[in-house]
């Protein structure tokens, strides 16, 4: 059996114009993965369309060989948006917030028990987030708020936490800190994948890299991937990522 995510001929359009035409993927699981590609390239609309939030014009998106969007992987995939498609005035605490990642598991009718409530408890601790627990989301900092969220999709139990965008915004240390809370998911086995712009720092948090402008334009390990020539191809300029020109 295929083990991870296999993305198989996955065509995505809107108004009949394709925005990722016949992408075949797969990715293992206990990963973090960069998605990467210049404005437009079908980053996000990569992410939503695993998410389930996107129909597929063709193609198949399984998980340990089970297709995902069947109605029968609730809580497989965590998807955490853009921070600008977020209302962080709504009046939520934290615990609040990393609370509503158990709904999925419990559907309408099943109360919330003591495994919820320790999954919440864990996820607030892996995400270094127990002495903002009482806290309105919206007296966050930046990184505190993607750290929250995170915790959200953490208690959910996921097996694939979708990112879009994750860093933009934040600081030097607050995209440590981050980083880090995305380690801790991939030390517990998850796949990760971020749609991500800068290139400064994609070796540092990232174990592999799925380059795209419309269709795949190259992926596979950080070191090997993330190379000007597969940069220049995707973006169609080269940037310099360390490596001899």
């Amino acid at each position: 059996m295929n083990t991870g995510l296999c993305i198989e001929d996955v065509t995505v359009s809107y108004h009949r114009v394709p925005a990722i035409h016949h992408l075949t993927l797969s990715v293992p699981a206990g990963r973090c993965v960069a998605v990467m590609g210049p404005n437009g390239a079908g980053k996000t609309t990569l992410l939503k369309a695993i998410a389930g939030l996107l129909p597929l014009e063709t193609g198949r998106i399984a998980y340990n060989g089970r297709s995902l969007g069947s109605g029968r992987e609730r809580g497989t995939i965590a998807y955490v948006p853009q921070r600008e498609a977020i209302d962080w005035d709504f009046p939520i605490t934290v615990r609040g917030l990393v609370e509503m990642g158990r709904f999925p598991a419990l559907g309408m009718w099943k109360a919330f028990g003591s495994s919820d409530g320790a999954a919440v408890d864990g996820a607030l601790d892996a995400m270094d987030l127990g002495a903002f627990a009482d806290r309105q989301i919206s007296k966050l900092s930046g990184g505190q708020q993607q750290r929250a969220f995170l915790a959200r999709a953490w208690a959910q139990q996921s097996d694939i936490y979708l990112l879009d965008e994750p860093f933009t915004g934040l600081d030097r240390n607050a995209r440590l800190a981050f980083a880090e809370c995305l380690h801790r998911l991939r030390a517990d086995g998850k796949l990760v994948l971020a749609s991500h712009h800068d290139h400064s720092d994609v070796a540092e948090v990232f174990d592999e890299v799925v380059l795209l402008n419309g269709e795949l334009v190259a992926a596979g390990s950080t070191a090997d991937t993330f190379v000007a020539d597969n940069i220049e191809r995707a973006f169609g300029t080269r940037i310099f990522t360390g490596e001899g020109a």
